[in-house]
């Protein structure tokens, strides 16, 4: 293990990587963890408020995000400064995330069926920075060859191509084949290949005159959210807790 860590983490230069992800998943864990504490009434755990003000922790989070990611600039990465600005952010980019879906809405939606946008965006960062420390790289630039590399114009065409099929995947709405092909390329080819997601732009550009094109997809899209949804929403209610069920509307 020693081997191992000091071959692929210390001599490439990535420990404070693997500092920030250690930081960043234990932050929510124990976020997630006192926040459903708080919401069962057990503890010693309570909302944070300034008079009449509830402090959101993305408040903190911000603060440690900018704290380490200026530190980490500030250090050159020299000495110790990498370290600990590695884990500030990595601290405060967990505090963030762990309530992206309150961000994304401007509205506290972090118990509703909205608030599982959190979890999954921090899964999905999770997920990436790990394969940032297995050694792929954004666009395939690993994959490049030392005379494709040498050869600006070789190098350039294969980031060109890879972003180019991670936009045209993101244009299918496939989200996180997108995500995911600009860290292996290969993801976002098949994501670009497969058919859209109805009400994705490129479905509305180019099945609004093709309606077999149109019906396979909506089959698809169908059928993958039916066998998909049920174990997705499982792995979130077990990482970040159930949802509230969603509020009568109020009779006028």
């Amino acid at each position: 293990m020693g081997q191992w860590l000091e071959r692929n983490i210390i001599e490439p230069g990535k420990l404070p990587l693997l500092l920030a992800l250690t930081a960043f998943v234990v932050t929510f864990v124990v976020t997630r963890t006192i926040t459903r504490l708080i919401r069962a009434g057990k503890g010693p755990f309570g909302n944070v408020t300034a008079g009449s003000v509830h402090i959101h922790h993305v408040v903190p989070g911000v603060i440690l995000t900018v704290v380490g990611g200026f530190g980490a600039v500030a250090s050159g990465g020299h000495g110790f400064g990498p370290y600990l600005s590695a884990v500030l952010f990595g601290v405060g980019a967990g505090l963030v995330l762990d309530e992206f879906a309150l961000i994304l809405h401007l509205d506290d939606v972090y118990w509703s069926e909205a608030g599982r946008k959190s979890v999954e965006m921090v899964v999905l960062t999770a997920a990436l920075v790990v394969l940032l420390l297995a050694g792929f790289a954004p666009f395939g630039v690993n994959d490049l060859s030392q005379q494709e590399l040498q050869n600006r114009a070789g190098a350039l065409t294969g980031v060109a191509a890879n972003f180019g099929f991670a936009l045209l995947a993101l244009s299918k709405g496939k989200v996180r084949l997108a995500v995911f092909g600009v860290i292996v390329p290969v993801v976002a080819l098949v994501g670009s290949l497969r058919l859209a997601r109805p009400g994705s732009p490129w479905a509305r550009r180019f099945y609004r005159r093709r309606p077999r094109a149109r019906a396979k997809a909506l089959l698809r899209a169908y059928r993958h959210d039916r066998r998909w949804s049920r174990p997705t929403r499982a792995i979130q209610d077990w990482l970040g807790g159930k949802p509230d069920p969603p509020r009568p509307p109020e009779r006028p």
